[in-house]
């Protein structure tokens, strides 16, 4: 099992500072503290109302760049539903104090779904039907590329099979990958958020508030992102959820989405042995693609 990977540059605080200071000297003298570490990047709270995103490796340096290119088309789909996106109020570019491009983003209050119960999102499925059926329009031939989100099933079969063997994953698991092998590909190449789980979707007072993290914005197959049906609800907010598509999706892509699922709750099962929230999900999605 892998541990998040340690990062390739790390600034302190003051060094945060004197970054700003180069580039974003308006917001420079604002309140600043340390937010969270993730896998890719470095959050530092700015203020009220801003967040840093630093790149802490040189693998995210292309995610970053993909959301400054994808956000300010994308986001204001999403805020005609009343959905936030951390669409860049300033880009950092590479320099002698740090080589990688950089974004301040506004601030978003609320909580990650990731800390609640699947019971409480049922009233906002359909928010988050109507947020992806406005996302998943045709992408132009300069979107962001990704070599694992979104593409044919069969380019990640050899993994997702290793995966299978290491995992001793249930039986349900690879019956879900198969039938999604069988289904037809995708028909169409769309936007896709690409990293649709739970801790990348806010939520405040039982409402969806925002969807964050685009850096793995992509063009491809929409049943990559219809996997959080499984990812996110019970059964009742499922059953909302893929009501409200109906008219939208068809049987194949769902039974990809339902695959590109299985293949997450490997994932979250093989690669998060420090993440114990995140292991959580994979078992929960298990249990979920079980039932439905």
């Amino acid at each position: 099992m892998a541990d998040s990977p340690q990062a390739e540059i790390a600034l302190d605080e003051s060094a945060v500072r004197s970054l700003l200071r180069e580039s974003a000297p308006a917001l420079a003298e604002r309140d600043l503290r340390l937010f969270a570490e993730g896998w890719d990047n470095t959050s530092w709270r700015l203020g009220p109302d801003h967040l840093v995103r630093l790149p802490r490796r040189l693998a995210a340096v292309a995610l970053v760049e993909h959301e400054q290119r994808a956000l300010p088309e994308l986001g204001p789909w999403l805020a005609r539903l009343g959905i936030r996106t951390p669409i860049p109020v300033h880009v950092g570019r590479p320099s002698e104090r740090f080589p990688w491009p950089w974004s301040i983003v506004p601030w978003i209050d609320g909580e990650q779904a990731l800390g609640i119960d699947r019971a409480d999102n049922t009233g906002w499925a359909a928010t988050l039907a109507a947020a992806l059926t406005a996302l998943h329009q045709p992408a132009p031939a300069d979107a962001p590329r990704n070599p694992v989100r979104g593409v044919p099933l069969r380019e990640r079969d050899e993994v997702m099979q290793a995966r299978l063997q290491t995992a001793a994953a249930p039986s349900v698991i690879g019956d879900a990958w198969g039938h999604g092998l069988d289904a037809a590909d995708a028909s169409e190449r769309v936007w896709i958020h690409g990293d649709l789980h739970p801790g990348n979707v806010v939520v405040e007072n039982g409402m969806l508030r925002a969807l964050i993290d685009f850096g793995d914005v992509t063009a491809g197959d929409p049943a990559y992102d219809l996997a959080a049906a499984w990812l996110l609800f019970d059964g009742d907010g499922h059953e909302t959820f893929r009501r409200a598509t109906l008219s939208r999706y068809d049987d194949a892509t769902w039974t990809r989405a339902r695959a590109c699922a299985a293949y997450l709750a490997t994932v979250f099962l093989t690669q998060m042995d420090d993440r114990p929230e995140f292991r959580a999900l994979g078992s929960s999605t298990t249990r979920a693609i079980a039932e439905r």
